[in-house]
């Protein structure tokens, strides 16, 4: 559907996530992936939405004066923010064990911004979902990390994966979003640019 009212637009995704990928190709778009390193440093104040927000449109700030008259940039940020900081990907396997030791038995929030950058106009949204964890315990948490090894994921886990089946009890908002990417909204914001 999309695609058609999109046809004399060119749809960049900014993103190397297979899952936000896989995303667009189940939205049925045609789009073209272009990445750009980006060190994703923001400042100390910010906290939650601020923080994707900020991260987003850095990643978008990173194609400017590259775009042509047709062009939409997609780019975007997801956190795990639980108890007010902000667990990104981890930095390596006991800091994976870590993250999920800390999110065990709690309720955190999944953030995830969008940046839609075009050469008129940027346009920034984020969503937040609530995720809560059963008890995990180390075990679960090893297995889980030597099989499905979630690095490149924030907060150390997927919910599409096998944690998300045996340890995730209850969720509040988006499931895309969670895995990475709020599909419904990203919908609804590119129908206006049609």
């Amino acid at each position: 559907m999309l695609n058609k009212i999109l046809h004399h637009k060119n749809i960049i995704l900014a993103s190397g996530s297979p899952r936000r990928q896989q995303f667009f190709k189940e939205m049925d778009l045609n789009f073209s992936i272009q990445l750009k390193d980006v060190e994703e440093i923001y400042p100390n104040h910010l906290k939650a939405e601020e923080i994707t927000n900020f991260l987003a449109e850095l990643k978008a700030n990173a194609f400017e004066n590259e775009l042509k008259e047709n062009d939409i940039l997609v780019t975007s940020d997801t956190i795990v923010w639980l108890n007010e900081k902000a667990l990104g990907k981890p930095k390596d396997y006991d800091d994976a064990f870590k993250m999920l030791q800390q999110l065990a038995n709690q309720t955190h929030e999944v953030i995830t911004s969008v940046c839609l950058k075009s050469v008129s106009k940027v346009d920034i949204f984020h969503c937040t979902t609530k995720v809560t964890f059963a008890a995990l315990s180390d075990e679960n948490i090893r297995y889980y990390l030597d099989n499905y090894k979630p690095f490149d994921k924030a907060g150390s886990y997927g919910i599409q994966d096998w944690i998300g089946l045996i340890g995730i009890s209850k969720i509040e908002g988006s499931y895309t979003n969670v895995v990475g990417l709020p599909t419904e909204m990203l919908f609804q914001k590119l129908m206006h640019y049609a």
